[in-house]
């Protein structure tokens, strides 16, 4: 029986991960629970929007948990669930792997 492309396990990581800011996300939840505008300061560059709709998208996945207290203004934390924890530590390898191919010089290839 063959895997359709859907089923491949690294498409699986991708579908949840393969945004531009949704790894950052993870890295920086991996350091401890923040609210939305530290968040936002600490990711740098993403626009409220765009940080609310990967919030929202890593939370309906099971990755990220927010937390609302009650009161004026309203407290809302974000952290890792501990499945965002084991991909977030998956994703380290790969980090890793990237670092180091933007610190060699890339040789040309031939055909």
């Amino acid at each position: 029986m063959t895997k359709t492309d859907q089923q491949c396990g690294v498409n699986v990581v991708f579908d949840l991960v393969g945004s531009k800011w949704k790894p950052t996300i993870l890295w920086r939840l991996d350091q401890g629970d923040h609210r939305f505008a530290e968040l936002r300061r600490a990711v740098g560059g993403v626009s409220e929007k765009v940080l609310t709709d990967q919030l929202r998208e890593l939370e309906r996945d099971g990755l990220v948990i927010r937390t609302a207290g009650e009161g004026f203004p309203l407290r809302v934390d974000y952290r890792l669930s501990e499945e965002g924890a084991e991909l977030n530590a998956l994703l380290d390898p790969l980090a890793a792997w990237g670092d180091r191919r933007t610190a060699e010089p890339r040789q040309p290839t031939t055909s």
